[in-house]
This record gives structure tokens, sequence and C-alpha cells, in this order.
């Protein structure tokens, strides 16, 4: 097992934790964040892109001059795509980007962060945090005597209030516990969990 130090939010310690060693203290395995976000990159893009063909494009029912004795080549409608005002040929169509990875890949790649993060010592436990109302300035406070800045923190997704503080501030994010992922992690230099969401993630991740 292995132990991380719990602080309070005056960053004093006021105990200890023990966690699965699988969980927070693995082996980094970087391949799979590279497989992980990649598929989360790939779903996230709208894949709306689309041009006009010719069967798209206004106009273009008349045939523009007879096919023979013209003196020119033969053509059957103004709206091909080699016209000005054409419809467009082989462009892109709509589709979808998304795939899965399987999830013991996410589950595996999960724990690698999570243990990239506390071989770094740049993953905080806190006892507890619920504010009593949002206070994104309270919030701020907070994060600066943590020492930590762009950090993303974790507890239960009920803690409406401190999801509400965290969400106007520019360096930092709010996550539920069942709700984090290896992009989010990587993209902050610092992860706060509160010792009841390091407790599910370790139940959910053995």
């Amino acid at each position: 097992m292995a132990k991380f130090d719990v602080y309070d939010l005056e960053k004093k310690k006021v105990s200890e934790i023990e966690l699965a060693d699988e969980v927070f203290a693995g082996d980094v395995n970087e391949h799979l964040f590279y497989e992980v976000v990649k598929a989360k990159l790939a779903s996230d893009r709208s894949g709306t892109h689309a041009v006009k063909n010719r069967s798209l494009v206004s106009g273009g029912g008349k045939k523009p001059w007879r096919q023979k004795h013209t003196g020119q080549a033969r053509q059957g409608s103004t709206r091909a795509s080699h016209w000005v005002g054409g419809g467009k040929a082989m462009g892109p169509k709509p589709r979808d980007y998304s795939y899965d990875v399987p999830k013991k890949v996410r589950k595996a790649a999960l724990r690698s962060a999570l243990a990239l993060r506390g071989k770094e010592q740049k993953l905080l436990i806190v006892s507890e945090w619920k504010p009593a109302a949002p206070k994104t300035g309270t919030a701020a406070q907070v994060l600066r005597k943590l020492g930590v800045r762009k950090a993303l923190v974790v507890d239960d997704g009920a803690n409406v209030a401190l999801a509400r503080s965290i969400r106007n501030l520019a360096d930092a994010d709010f996550l539920a516990a069942e709700g984090l992922n290896v992009y989010d992690i990587l993209k902050h230099e610092a992860l706060v969990l509160t010792a009841e969401s390091a407790r599910k993630l370790e139940a959910s991740l053995s």
C-alpha cells in the first residue's frame, strides 16, 4: 500500500491515507496515454465538414447546348465540377471519427496517470473541501495555499458548491470522481483529490 499525506485547506498535514499501489503507485505506461487521448480527441471532432456536390447545387437542369455540331465540347449541366459555380467533386463528407478503446486499456491508462502525478509529487489529497456556498475567490485562495495553480480538483459530483466555486477559475477545473479521465489529468499541472474521491478511485480502478 502506498502512503500519502492528507492535508487540510491550509496545507497542514492532518493524517495519512493508504491507497493501493496498483492504482496510485504502479508503473507509468505513456503509450496508454497516447491511445486514450487520441481516442478522446477523435471523439470530440464534430465531423460536420461537407461541400455541395453537383446534386446539391441549385440550377443546371438544362443542357447548355445541343450535343453535336456546335464546335464545343459536349456538356450536360452547368453545375458540373469544372464549371464556375458548379458542385465540388470528391469533397469531404460528414463522418463520425469517434472510436472506443477497450475498458481495460482506459482503466490502465487512468492508473498510469495517477501514478505519474504521484511520482511527480503533484498529487495532493485534502481531507475534505465542502464550501457552504460557491465562492470563486475563496477557491482561488485555497489553491494558492495548497501551492497549486493549474489544478484539477476531484470530489463527489454532489459537491455543487465546490464545482461552482472552481468553474470560473482560468487555470483550474472540477471533475466528479466518476468522470475523471486521462486527458484532463495530463492537461493540468497538479491533481487535487479529496480523501473520499481517492477511496472511490481506488475502489473503481482496483
